[in-house]
Parts: C-alpha cells; structure tokens; sequence
C-alpha cells in the first residue's frame, strides 16, 4: 500500500504543479517586440499582418481611451474615447518595425481624419501607438516620407502607446473565423477602392 500511495501522492503534486504553471500569466518571448496600431475596422488589420514572416500574432483591441476594460458596444458609439486598434507581437530578427510601417500606411487612408471608409468618428480614425523612442522616430520618418510621396498633409497623430485591451473573442481573426462576412463588409465599406484610388495600387 505504501508504495502505491507514493506514486499516487507524487502524480497528484505533479499534476499541481503542472496546473499552476498554465495558469500564471506566461511572460512575451525576450526576443519578439510589440507594435500597435489603428486604422479603422480591427477586422481588416489583422490579415495584412498576419502576411508578413516574423509576425507571430496580432490581437485586436481598443486602445487610447479612458474607460478600464471597454466593451465593443462601448466603443462603437464613440463616447469612451477608445480608437479600434491592432496589437502585433513580432519577431525584429525576421521583420523590422519599418516594414510594419509600410504595411499600416499602404492599408488605410491617411488623408482622413474622421475615420476610415464607412466608418465614421474618431474610433475609427488612423493612429501609430509607439512603443519606446526608437519606434517614435522610425514613424515619424516614415509619416515625412509618405506626405511626400502622397503630397498630401497626413493626419495620421503618432502617439504614445496607452493600455491596450483585447476586443471581445468574435473579434479576433474575423477575416478567418467569418470569410464570407469579412469580404462582404470589406466590399461594402468600400475599403480596397479607396485603397487604390489614395496608392495607385491594389493593398497588400
């Protein structure tokens, strides 16, 4: 009986163990970086991101408000202050901060300030959340270059990152989870035309 005992009391602390670990919050791998950003619906931020090598999650969220923990009712009536975000966890040995850049501008329409495409009120609106001083000045550069290239003023407001909370779970990779609902919102919003007719060229 004794031995049979030992066993079962060292799988039971074992199986403790085990449990506690998956229950404390696991801390971000030392060598990814985070980068947010908002440009109009979350929905259609994830998936240009997502494309990218060295991308190794996207969670949409809302950011820049003043209200603790925000429902997605909350924010789409525009009265929290919140704005629909993207929170990306990449690798900066696969893919740099510029690169990320480049695939936020080349997706919204940065010549708008009251919000993006069908969406109207500053929920809606463009925004870079930096995340430390080195992001700060890789963005402004990169806001410099494309109000030349464009030859338009951008107004796009490049900020320092807030508390970013995770949208609701129907949220989070909408264009995988619901295809159809996703292209048809994206075509009825009207997002890819304007796309093309601010960048000459279809997104990516």
């Amino acid at each position: 009986m004794q031995p049979r005992f030992g066993r079962f009391f060292a799988l039971a602390l074992a199986t403790l163990s085990l449990t506690w670990s998956l229950a404390r919050p696991q801390p971000a791998a030392a060598d990814t970086s985070v980068a947010t950003f908002a440009g109009g619906c979350f929905w259609c931020m994830e998936k240009p991101f997502e494309q990218l090598d060295g991308v190794v999650d996207t969670i949409s969220g809302y950011t820049g408000g003043s209200v603790e923990n925000p429902s997605y009712g909350q924010v789409s009536q525009g009265w929290t202050g919140h704005i629909e975000s993207v929170q990306v966890t990449y690798d900066p040995e696969q893919v740099t901060y510029d690169e990320l850049l480049d695939v936020f501008w080349r997706n919204v329409d940065p010549l708008d300030d009251g919000g993006q495409f069908c969406d109207r009120g500053e929920q809606y609106e463009t925004r870079i959340f930096y995340h430390g001083e080195q992001q700060r000045q890789l963005a402004e550069a990169s806001k410099t270059e494309v109000a030349g290239e464009l030859e338009e003023e951008i107004v796009t407001p490049i900020l320092a990152a807030e508390t970013f909370y995770p949208a609701e779970d129907y949220h989070q990779n909408y264009y995988r989870t619901h295809p159809v609902r996703y292209r048809a919102y994206r075509f009825a919003c009207g997002r890819d035309r304007r796309l093309e007719a601010v960048w000459g060229e279809a997104p990516h």
